[in-house]
């Protein structure tokens, strides 16, 4: 066809590849400030914000996911009025114990209000976090770089590999938790989920790595830029819901031994990252953020089956994997909706909604044959 005699642009495609390896330092050094945060940041913040957290309605409570306190006794004091209640309210109506107050979690819940500027708080949680957030949005700059230029050198949308494809999601990921840091003040978040950032993207150029190229015939249409766009982005924003997941499972973990005496109170990690029940939130309103999208795309591919193959639905191991994949997420938000299955239970199936995905992307569409191909994977 005629986009396979197109010449792959070297420059563009040096260019994202350096763009890239930088974007994957430069994330690394941020983990690093995210971490330098939890072992040497200092509580900060909570004065001036307990009388603006005790009169703020839930949604300005969920906001504050980002920094300590200056003063032991505002901690606890902020912990007593906003996590405990807030921590009863998500999980009445649930067989779960609701969470202590200010003892396990004493900073987690001392967070500045989102009434306060983003940039602000930003510059008042302290030099690790400014150093870290700063790093994240120049890594988010340079990959976003390395994306648009691999769609330059290729001359198509540059999702049409799984190298590809995993180099976006990643993009995706990163400025979707940019986006929660600027909204909710997520930035204790950031040494996990720009951690498991760092992870995928490092796996992506050391073990899948592919050269730019032409795609597969199956692939050479502009149903491309409608159906696999709309895939990647969900799936980008699947992946920080499942971190925020497996966040909230260790939290309550740990909230549920402390109940049932067998850990002591004050983890300091624990303390540091926002509550179980901020994390509830923050993962239920990712998903459904997340969920629309992935639900457009799976219509858009069933459209583009349509004009390829000539049926909108063939039972591909890929297709029907994606319909799994809906399900299974439509069975979180109906479970998370539910009030008998608010908690952990609703975060397994969460979490097994990515699993699923995972073993769409990386199994079923690499070894089992099908429609579906994405090239360049040895």
């Amino acid at each position: 066809m005629e986009r396979e005699l197109v010449a792959v642009n070297l420059g563009f495609a040096h260019a994202s590849n350096n763009f890239l390896i930088a974007a994957l330092l430069i994330y690394s050094v941020a983990v690093l400030a995210f971490a330098g945060d939890y072992a040497f940041g200092r509580p900060r913040r909570a004065t001036a914000n307990v009388s603006a957290l005790a009169t703020a309605p839930a949604e300005a409570q969920l906001a504050t996911v980002g920094s300590g306190t200056r003063s032991g006794v505002a901690a606890n004091t902020v912990a007593t009025n906003t996590v405990g209640t807030d921590a009863v309210a998500e999980t009445s109506g649930d067989k779960e114990a609701p969470m202590p107050s200010a003892p396990a979690l004493s900073d987690a819940a001392a967070l500045p209000a989102r009434r306060e500027g983003a940039f602000r708080a930003i510059w008042a949680a302290g030099p690790w976090v400014r150093s870290a957030v700063v790093l994240s949005a120049v890594g988010m700059l340079a990959h976003l770089i390395a994306v648009v230029t691999r769609g330059l050198a290729v001359h198509r949308a540059p999702w049409g590999n799984m190298y590809e494809f995993i180099t976006a999601l990643t993009c995706v990921a990163a400025i979707f938790f940019g986006y929660l840091v600027v909204r909710y003040r997520a930035w204790t978040l950031g040494v996990f989920v720009m951690g498991a950032v760092v992870l995928a993207l490092g796996l992506a150029e050391t073990l899948i790595y592919t050269p730019a190229g032409p795609l597969v015939p199956a692939l050479q249409s502009y149903w491309l830029s409608i159906h696999v766009t709309a895939m990647t982005l969900a799936t980008g924003i699947f992946f920080v819901a499942a971190v925020l997941g497996i966040m909230y499972l260790v939290a309550e973990r740990y909230r549920a031994r402390v109940a049932a005496g067998k850990a002591q109170p004050g983890n300091g990690l624990i303390a540091r990252i926002p509550s179980a029940a901020q994390l509830d939130k923050l993962t239920y309103r990712t998903v459904v953020f997340g969920f629309p999208v992935w639900t457009f795309g799976v219509i858009a591919g069933a459209i583009w089956a349509d004009q390829a193959w000539g049926r909108y639905w063939g039972w591909d191991p890929v297709e029907t994997w994606a319909f799994i994949t809906w399900v299974i997420y439509a069975a979180y938000l109906h479970a998370r909706a539910t009030a008998g299955w608010r908690g952990a239970r609703a975060h397994y199936i969460q979490l097994f909604g990515f699993v699923s995905l995972v073993t769409n992307m990386l199994v079923v569409q690499v070894f089992i044959t099908g429609m579906h191909s994405y090239a360049g994977v040895n």
